[in-house]
């Protein structure tokens, strides 16, 4: 089967032939409730996942954001997951709490703001490990990029920081209400870390899952990680789909504390996929292994990294879609404003032409609108 984009310009240079290959099926239209899940046959519809919900629209990891994205249509939601000092799973982008909440203008908490190496980094700040949830829900969701995203700041202060539990339960309500099947994406975040101070994430994980009847492979449930030891002891715990994230640099943590000398581009090789696809049903690579840029950002030759995921088994879905100029190639930017939205239509139809499978997408709206105009 293949996937076809009306495409002109650079892009249409780029690619000159679509790239099958198999794909995660994206929540089929059912008026099942999310327990129910979604065949994981092949599809040829690229799956859309709402980037921390819909967080060029709503402050990131909010029930709000999860709830709008789903209202533009996308396939699933994708919630980083950190841990409370109770062992209670919740949403944020990191376990430092300072730059998405309002922790800092709550003098009750003023004297847990410490420092902390994680993952080899010395981080200043909050930290959701030491709050129970009870305390963390009395903070209040903030902007993580205000300078941005400056309209998202007249959100700020009127939203919880949400448990996974809270977001399974929205996923199900809306699914049922819309007569479809919302899926959940979620990424373990920082996971040797939380292991080492003796809050894995794993095992919590599991038990929510399992508490909820998600714990097949044509669930619709997706999990994530950059780290590799963790996603194969999940690969012995549970049945869901596992996908490995791959950064355009840098190694996974947990090969650094092992002394694994291997790197994300090891990993992104054809032998790597290979290892990969022993534990993980596909990758989540960062866009720029899947068509790099050069010094200005311009494009260069897309790489063979699609092709070859394919041809292991995996399928890809690759981070991060925005609509801002600075996320963007030079080559679809509109104006000289980083902030203004530019081409980002062009850039979906360059990825799907490359038989993509998958995209994490800001502005999840824009990745549904690119993807009803494929061919």
């Amino acid at each position: 089967m293949r996937r076809t984009v009306p495409t002109g310009g650079l892009a249409g240079a780029l690619v000159t032939a679509a790239v099958a290959g198999p794909t995660v099926a994206a929540p089929a239209e059912s008026t099942e409730s999310i327990e129910e899940g979604t065949s994981a046959r092949a599809s040829d519809r690229p799956i859309v996942i709402a980037h921390r919900g819909a967080s060029g629209y709503r402050p990131e990891h909010t029930l709000e954001s999860y709830r709008l994205a789903i209202r533009m249509g996308t396939d699933f939601i994708e919630p980083d997951l950190v841990t409370t000092r109770d062992g209670v799973l919740v949403a944020r982008h990191e376990n430092e709490i300072s730059g998405t909440t309002d922790v800092a203008a709550h003098p009750e908490f003023a004297g847990r703001r410490t420092t902390k190496t994680i993952d080899g980094v010395s981080v200043t700040g909050w930290f959701t490990e030491d709050f129970t949830l009870a305390e963390l829900k009395t903070l209040r969701a903030e902007e993580r990029l205000p300078q941005v995203r400056v309209t998202n700041t007249a959100y700020d202060g009127r939203f919880e920081v949400p448990t996974l539990q809270e977001i399974i339960d929205l996923a199900r309500a809306e699914g049922q209400a819309r007569g479809r099947t919302i899926g959940i994406y979620p990424e373990t975040k920082h996971p040797s870390y939380f292991a080492s101070i003796g809050l894995p994430l794993e095992k919590p994980l599991v038990a929510v899952l399992q508490e909820n009847g998600l714990t097949r492979k044509s669930s619709p449930v997706v999990v994530q990680s950059f780290e590799t030891a963790n996603l194969r002891e999940l690969s012995r715990l549970i049945d869901v789909r596992l996908i490995q994230l791959l950064d355009a640099a840098g190694r996974p943590y947990d090969f650094t504390a092992a002394g694994d000398a291997r790197t994300y581009q090891d990993l992104a090789s054809p032998a790597g996929l290979k290892w990969i696809a022993r534990y993980a049903d596909g990758i989540g690579p960062n866009k720029n292994l899947v068509v790099p840029r050069d010094a200005a950002g311009n494009l260069l030759a897309p790489t063979d990294l699609v092709r070859d995921a394919h041809r292991a088994g995996l399928v890809v879905h690759a981070w991060t879609f925005r609509v801002e100029n600075q996320f963007l190639p030079a080559d679809f930017r509109i104006g000289a404003d980083p902030n203004a939205r530019g081409d980002i239509t062009s850039e979906y139809e360059l990825f799907f032409r490359l038989g993509l499978d998958g995209v994490f997408a800001d502005q999840p709206d824009t990745a549904v609108a690119a993807r009803a105009g494929l061919a």
